[in-house]
């Protein structure tokens, strides 16, 4: 039987689908037995309508009642998580614990929850006030439903149903709709029975929340620029970020990329002679991680090519020689392993260990390290800038230390940058010339400490310049700041105060609520 898909708040056959896919058990390669269809257009413009529908009556849905179908959402997910978990580690072959059940869920929940929190709060939405000349603004609703496209490494916490940027949507006053990833949408359709429960409690706007599993990228492309869509969030590869992002910016629709980061590790010469063992410890357990199917894995490792730079590196080499203990999320992931490492090498990196797939049922691939020198990498950088999902990781010997500023400035734009410098004092000069090069490429700089892992607190940004984002000024993690990318700019000009959202008449509705009145930033009432 064909999975139904979610439309205008009800479980309903897909009209006309392209075709139907299935998930498969990345542990046996083999495919699993649900259904899902391939939506042809037809649904999704009944998607959009529904959502323009949903968006009118979230305009005047209280922030509590949204704040409500948040909570409820979180508990519920709690209430459900060992089948959530069980579906995802059949899925995405991603251990039950920690990784599914006492990290990444416990991470969904909290997202939840203090989207719910910013919702009561309101300070989010930036209410200024110029008594003197009665101009009031805010940050408001789109008006139209948020696409959501969710990556494939991620079950939970980046879900396009309950994962963060669902959260902020929602959270900021718009209905969703989502796209699931053809890695788990059994999952993802298991989050979305949940969250629907919990509108059903709630009398939250079950059209609010939409469903569809896979289309095919002309229908994307026209429905991230269509009319009635609000904004897009988007999870994935450069290469289908770029196509929407092309479309998307023609109709003039705001569109959010997640795409490509190699997120270089520079290890200066004085943190190798203190800790070199160390160092590559937690080298070796970042790229690992999750088989290297994180966006932060570092895939570039940059060293002084000098008798410690190479020490360093034979250390790595024999942590990078133990056999693979992770599964690979798909197929796709593995050819494009196999792609990567014969691109390096004709770029003109060595192959030092790895770089097959391990025999037998399913999809593994060797713990796989290249390296090449600096004055190669100079020659052709981009050639060696390819974020690739699994344990590989690629290194750079610089020939000394302005060659590794060379290497540096080489940087495309990424999620982050890493600093590991000598806790004495030894590297501080160098520290110095690179840690300003490197705060101008990435989102994130980060000192003595692995990428791996994005806090989920206000003060984190998980964006970066391009090409591993769409745009340098927004975050994918980190409430209230991802909100922002679902709001509009809401300006009143000599508006009776009766007819103005409350957020902006003189009294403050929640008490608590900061707004900036007169150039000050206060929780008193205006005037």
């Amino acid at each position: 039987m064909t999975q139904p898909v979610l439309i205008d708040g009800e479980w309903r056959e897909a009209e006309s689908p392209a075709g139907v896919f299935t998930a498969f058990d990345p542990t046996t390669g083999s495919p699993l037995d649900e259904h899902y269809p391939v939506s042809s257009f037809a649904d999704l413009e009944r998607a959009l309508t529904a959502g323009r529908r949903a968006a009118e009556i979230l305009e005047s849905t209280h922030p509590d009642a949204v704040a409500e179908f948040l909570e409820e959402s979180a508990r519920r997910i709690v209430a459900r998580s060992t089948d959530l978990a069980q579906s995802a580690a059949r899925e995405t072959a991603l251990p039950l614990e920690p990784r599914l059940l006492s990290v990444e869920i416990p991470r969904t929940v909290d997202q939840l929850r203090q989207a719910a929190a910013a919702c009561r709060d309101r300070s989010w939405r930036r209410a200024t006030i110029d008594t003197r000349l009665n101009i009031r603004s805010r940050m408001a609703p789109l008006g139209g439903p948020v696409i959501i496209f969710s990556p494939s490494n991620f079950p939970f916490a980046f879900n396009s149903v309950a994962g963060g940027d669902f959260a902020a949507a929602i959270a900021a006053g718009n209905p969703v709709i989502a796209k699931a990833n053809p890695v788990h949408p059994g999952t993802t359709r298991l989050l979305a029975e949940t969250v629907m429960d919990a509108a059903k409690t709630t009398g939250f706007p079950p059209e609010a929340v939409q469903l569809l599993y896979h289309f095919n990228g002309q229908d994307g492309a026209r429905l991230v620029s269509h009319p009635l869509t609000g904004a897009t969030a988007f999870t994935g590869s450069f290469r289908a970020g770029t196509f929407l992002k092309e479309a998307a910016d023609r109709a003039g629709k705001p569109i959010y990329l997640e795409m490509s980061s190699v997120n270089p590790l520079f290890v200066l010469p004085g943190a190798i002679e203190e800790r070199s063992q160390g160092i590559v410890e937690e080298l070796f357990k970042s790229c690992a991680l999750g088989a290297g199917q994180f966006c932060t894995k570092p895939g570039l490792v940059i060293v002084l090519g000098d008798e410690r730079g190479r020490r360093f590196f034979k250390s790595a080499r024999k942590a990078f020689e133990t056999p693979p203990t992770g599964w690979l999320l798909s197929e796709a992931v593995l050819k494009g392993l196999l792609r990567t490492v014969d691109k390096f090498r004709e770029a003109g990196a060595e192959l030092v260990c790895g770089g097959s797939p391990v025999e037998g049922p399913g999809w593994k691939f060797q713990n796989t390290l290249l390296r090449v020198d600096g004055k190669r990498f100079l020659k052709s950088p981009a050639a060696f800038q390819i974020e690739v999902f699994g344990t590989l990781t690629v290194f750079v010997f610089a020939e000394n230390e302005n060659q590794m500023i060379e290497i540096a400035e080489a940087a495309e734009g990424g999620l982050t940058a890493v600093l590991y410098s000598s806790r004495e004092g030894r590297d501080n000069a160098f520290y110095d010339r690179l840690a300003p090069i490197l705060r101008r490429k990435v989102g994130r700089l980060l000192d003595d400490k692995m990428p791996t892992g994005v806090a989920v607190t206000p003060a984190m940004n998980h964006g970066g310049p391009f090409p591993s984002t769409g745009h340098p000024g927004f975050t994918a993690v980190g409430i209230p700041a991802s909100m922002l990318r679902f709001a509009s700019l809401h300006c009143y000009d000599n508006v009776r105060e009766h007819r103005l959202p409350d957020d902006l008449r003189d009294r403050n509705p929640t008490g608590a609520m900061w707004r900036l009145v007169d150039g000050v930033w206060t929780q008193a009432d205006a005037g």
